[in-house]
C-alpha cells in the first residue's frame, strides 16, 4: 500500500500523461528533447505540516516541481505557451486528483531561454505545483 504522499504524486504524474509532451518522473534531462516537449515531475518537498490533535492529522502543502522544456528553432514561444496551457487544462480538469488531494494549485511559470551550441534553443521553466493533502502520520 503506497503512502498518501506517493499516491498523490503518482496521481499527479498520471494526470499529466494525456498532455502531448513526454512526461517523466524524477528522471535526468535526456540528451534529446521530443518535438512535443518534455515534462519532468520532481517529487519536491512536503514541507512542515499543520497538525490537528483530535483526531491526529497532518495537513501538508507539498511543493512538487514540473520541469517543462521545449526545443525549437522557430515558434518556440508558441510551442511553450501551448504546452503550459495543456498542463493547466489537465490540472484544472481534476483539482483533487481523483479525491486523493484536497486541492492542486500550480504557480505561474517563469520561463527562460537557454542557448544550446549547435542545436535549437531551449525554452524552459520550473512550475511549482502545491498539493494540499492530509495524512494520519508523517510516514503514511
Amino acid at each position: 500500500m503506497p503512502t498518501t504522499r506517493e499516491a498523490v504524486l503518482a496521481a499527479l504524474h498520471a494526470r499529466l500523461q494525456p498532455v502531448a509532451a513526454l512526461t517523466l518522473r524524477d528522471e535526468v534531462l535526456p540528451e534529446r528533447i521530443p518535438a512535443t516537449g518534455l515534462i519532468i515531475l520532481r517529487d519536491g518537498q512536503p514541507g512542515e505540516p499543520e497538525v490537528t490533535l483530535s483526531p491526529l492529522l497532518y495537513h501538508y502543502q507539498h511543493r512538487a516541481e514540473l520541469e517543462v522544456v521545449v526545443q525549437a528553432g522557430t515558434g518556440r514561444a508558441s510551442a511553450f505557451d501551448d504546452l503550459i496551457a495543456a498542463i493547466g487544462a489537465a490540472l484544472e480538469a481534476d483539482r483533487t486528483l481523483g479525491g486523493l488531494c484536497d486541492w492542486v494549485e500550480p504557480d505561474a511559470p517563469a520561463s527562460v531561454d537557454l542557448p544550446v551550441e549547435g542545436a535549437a534553443t531551449l525554452k524552459a521553466a520550473v512550475i511549482i505545483v502545491v498539493l494540499h493533502y492530509t495524512t494520519t502520520g508523517p510516514l503514511t
